[in-house]
Protein backbone atom coordinates (compact mmCIF):
# COMPACT_ATOMS: atom_id res chain seq x y z
CA UNK A 1 0.00 0.00 0.00
CA UNK A 2 1.37 3.41 -0.96
CA UNK A 3 1.55 6.08 1.61
CA UNK A 4 -0.22 9.34 0.83
CA UNK A 5 1.42 12.62 1.60
CA UNK A 6 -0.66 15.69 2.29
CA UNK A 7 0.59 19.23 2.16
CA UNK A 8 -0.27 21.21 5.24
CA UNK A 9 -2.52 24.18 4.54
CA UNK A 10 -2.83 27.06 6.92
CA UNK A 11 -6.25 28.47 7.80
CA UNK A 12 -5.35 31.72 6.02
CA UNK A 13 -4.51 29.84 2.79
CA UNK A 14 -7.77 27.92 3.08
CA UNK A 15 -9.75 31.12 3.57
CA UNK A 16 -8.13 32.75 0.52
CA UNK A 17 -8.98 29.73 -1.64
CA UNK A 18 -12.61 30.87 -1.64
CA UNK A 19 -11.83 34.40 -2.80
CA UNK A 20 -12.37 33.86 -6.50
CA UNK A 21 -13.26 36.63 -8.86
CA UNK A 22 -16.86 36.28 -9.93
CA UNK A 23 -18.17 37.46 -13.24
CA UNK A 24 -20.72 40.26 -13.16
CA UNK A 25 -24.31 39.08 -13.15
CA UNK A 26 -26.10 39.55 -16.47
CA UNK A 27 -29.88 39.76 -16.07
CA UNK A 28 -30.49 41.06 -19.60
CA UNK A 29 -31.35 37.62 -20.97
CA UNK A 30 -34.47 37.42 -18.80
CA UNK A 31 -37.79 38.76 -20.08
CA UNK A 32 -40.79 40.16 -18.21
CA UNK A 33 -42.58 36.82 -18.19
CA UNK A 34 -39.56 35.18 -16.54
CA UNK A 35 -39.77 37.57 -13.59
CA UNK A 36 -43.51 37.02 -13.26
CA UNK A 37 -42.92 33.26 -13.32
CA UNK A 38 -40.30 33.64 -10.60
CA UNK A 39 -42.78 35.59 -8.44
CA UNK A 40 -45.43 32.87 -8.88
CA UNK A 41 -42.81 30.24 -8.06
CA UNK A 42 -41.99 31.99 -4.78
CA UNK A 43 -45.72 32.26 -4.02
CA UNK A 44 -46.00 28.53 -4.57
CA UNK A 45 -42.99 27.94 -2.33
CA UNK A 46 -44.58 30.02 0.41
CA UNK A 47 -47.80 27.99 0.13
CA UNK A 48 -45.88 24.71 0.34
CA UNK A 49 -43.97 25.98 3.38
CA UNK A 50 -47.22 27.09 5.04
CA UNK A 51 -48.75 23.70 4.29
CA UNK A 52 -45.78 21.86 5.79
CA UNK A 53 -45.56 24.14 8.81
CA UNK A 54 -49.27 24.05 9.66
CA UNK A 55 -49.58 20.31 9.08
CA UNK A 56 -46.47 18.98 10.80
CA UNK A 57 -45.55 21.69 13.29
CA UNK A 58 -48.94 23.04 14.35
CA UNK A 59 -50.85 19.81 13.63
CA UNK A 60 -53.68 21.85 12.14
CA UNK A 61 -53.37 22.04 8.36
CA UNK A 62 -54.58 24.96 6.26
CA UNK A 63 -56.62 23.28 3.53
CA UNK A 64 -56.32 26.05 0.97
CA UNK A 65 -52.51 25.97 0.72
CA UNK A 66 -52.46 22.76 -1.32
CA UNK A 67 -54.93 24.00 -3.92
CA UNK A 68 -53.17 27.35 -4.28
CA UNK A 69 -49.78 25.61 -4.58
CA UNK A 70 -51.10 23.26 -7.27
CA UNK A 71 -52.56 26.15 -9.25
CA UNK A 72 -49.31 28.09 -8.89
CA UNK A 73 -47.43 25.04 -10.19
CA UNK A 74 -49.65 24.96 -13.28
CA UNK A 75 -48.94 28.65 -13.91
CA UNK A 76 -45.19 28.16 -13.38
CA UNK A 77 -45.11 25.26 -15.86
CA UNK A 78 -46.86 27.10 -18.67
CA UNK A 79 -45.20 30.46 -18.17
CA UNK A 80 -41.84 28.73 -17.71
CA UNK A 81 -42.41 27.11 -21.07
CA UNK A 82 -42.35 30.57 -22.59
CA UNK A 83 -38.71 30.89 -21.50
CA UNK A 84 -37.95 27.48 -22.99
CA UNK A 85 -39.52 28.55 -26.27
CA UNK A 86 -37.62 31.84 -26.36
CA UNK A 87 -34.30 30.16 -25.58
CA UNK A 88 -35.02 27.12 -27.83
CA UNK A 89 -34.72 24.79 -24.83
CA UNK A 90 -37.73 22.57 -25.47
CA UNK A 91 -36.90 18.96 -26.12
CA UNK A 92 -36.09 18.31 -29.76
CA UNK A 93 -34.41 15.52 -31.69
CA UNK A 94 -31.67 16.74 -34.00
CA UNK A 95 -30.01 13.46 -35.00
CA UNK A 96 -31.82 13.44 -38.36
CA UNK A 97 -30.15 16.73 -39.29
CA UNK A 98 -26.72 15.09 -39.17
CA UNK A 99 -27.69 12.77 -42.04
CA UNK A 100 -29.68 15.15 -44.22
CA UNK A 101 -28.12 17.46 -46.78
CA UNK A 102 -27.88 21.05 -45.53
CA UNK A 103 -30.65 22.31 -47.84
CA UNK A 104 -33.10 19.60 -46.81
CA UNK A 105 -32.22 20.13 -43.16
CA UNK A 106 -32.90 23.84 -43.55
CA UNK A 107 -36.36 23.27 -45.02
CA UNK A 108 -37.18 20.68 -42.39
CA UNK A 109 -36.10 23.04 -39.59
CA UNK A 110 -38.27 25.83 -41.01
CA UNK A 111 -41.18 23.38 -41.28
CA UNK A 112 -40.69 22.38 -37.63
CA UNK A 113 -40.72 26.07 -36.64
CA UNK A 114 -43.96 26.64 -38.55
CA UNK A 115 -45.59 23.53 -37.07
CA UNK A 116 -44.60 24.72 -33.59
CA UNK A 117 -46.14 28.14 -34.21
CA UNK A 118 -49.33 26.54 -35.52
CA UNK A 119 -49.50 24.21 -32.52
CA UNK A 120 -49.20 27.08 -30.05
CA UNK A 121 -51.79 29.10 -31.99
CA UNK A 122 -54.21 26.15 -32.00
CA UNK A 123 -53.70 25.52 -28.28
CA UNK A 124 -54.30 29.23 -27.59
CA UNK A 125 -57.57 29.08 -29.52
CA UNK A 126 -58.65 25.89 -27.70
CA UNK A 127 -57.84 27.39 -24.32
CA UNK A 128 -59.74 30.56 -25.15
CA UNK A 129 -62.79 28.42 -25.95
CA UNK A 130 -62.29 26.36 -22.78
CA UNK A 131 -62.07 29.46 -20.58
CA UNK A 132 -65.34 30.64 -22.14
CA UNK A 133 -67.02 27.42 -21.03
CA UNK A 134 -65.70 27.22 -17.45
CA UNK A 135 -65.23 30.89 -16.61
CA UNK A 136 -67.62 30.75 -13.65
CA UNK A 137 -65.91 27.89 -11.79
CA UNK A 138 -64.63 28.60 -8.29
CA UNK A 139 -61.81 26.92 -6.40
CA UNK A 140 -62.85 24.17 -3.99
CA UNK A 141 -61.22 25.21 -0.71
CA UNK A 142 -61.12 28.98 -1.15
CA UNK A 143 -63.67 31.17 -2.86
CA UNK A 144 -61.53 32.44 -5.71
CA UNK A 145 -62.21 32.17 -9.44
CA UNK A 146 -60.33 29.38 -11.25
CA UNK A 147 -60.36 31.37 -14.48
CA UNK A 148 -57.26 33.21 -13.19
CA UNK A 149 -55.33 29.96 -13.67
CA UNK A 150 -56.95 29.29 -17.03
CA UNK A 151 -56.16 32.79 -18.26
CA UNK A 152 -52.55 32.37 -17.13
CA UNK A 153 -52.28 29.12 -19.13
CA UNK A 154 -53.90 30.88 -22.09
CA UNK A 155 -51.37 33.72 -21.75
CA UNK A 156 -48.60 31.12 -21.61
CA UNK A 157 -49.67 29.61 -24.94
CA UNK A 158 -50.09 33.01 -26.58
CA UNK A 159 -46.63 34.06 -25.36
CA UNK A 160 -45.15 30.74 -26.52
CA UNK A 161 -46.65 31.38 -29.96
CA UNK A 162 -45.23 34.92 -30.04
CA UNK A 163 -41.81 33.72 -28.86
CA UNK A 164 -41.89 30.90 -31.43
CA UNK A 165 -42.53 33.50 -34.13
CA UNK A 166 -39.60 35.51 -32.74
CA UNK A 167 -37.37 32.40 -32.85
CA UNK A 168 -38.55 31.63 -36.41
CA UNK A 169 -37.65 35.13 -37.60
CA UNK A 170 -34.28 34.89 -35.82
CA UNK A 171 -33.60 31.53 -37.48
CA UNK A 172 -34.37 32.98 -40.90
CA UNK A 173 -32.10 36.00 -40.30
CA UNK A 174 -29.30 33.87 -38.84
CA UNK A 175 -29.52 31.23 -41.55
CA UNK A 176 -29.70 28.24 -39.19
CA UNK A 177 -31.60 26.99 -36.16
CA UNK A 178 -30.86 25.03 -33.01
CA UNK A 179 -31.96 21.90 -34.85
CA UNK A 180 -29.37 22.36 -37.56
CA UNK A 181 -26.48 23.59 -35.39
CA UNK A 182 -27.10 22.68 -31.74
CA UNK A 183 -23.51 23.56 -30.79
CA UNK A 184 -24.19 27.20 -31.66
CA UNK A 185 -26.88 27.26 -28.95
CA UNK A 186 -24.94 25.53 -26.17
CA UNK A 187 -24.64 28.78 -24.25
CA UNK A 188 -27.38 30.14 -22.07
CA UNK A 189 -29.58 31.28 -24.93
CA UNK A 190 -29.93 34.35 -27.02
Amino acid sequence: MTQESHTQVTPEELAHAFEEETAPVDLSRYAVEDWFTLAVFWGMSLCVFLQFFTRYVMNNSLAWTEEIAINCLVVVVFLGSVMCTRMTRHIHVDVLYHYLPAGAGRYLALAVNLITICFFAYMSWLLWRYVGIVHRERMVTINLPRNVVFYAVFAGFVLMMLRAIQVFVGNIRRGYSALERPAAFDGLGE
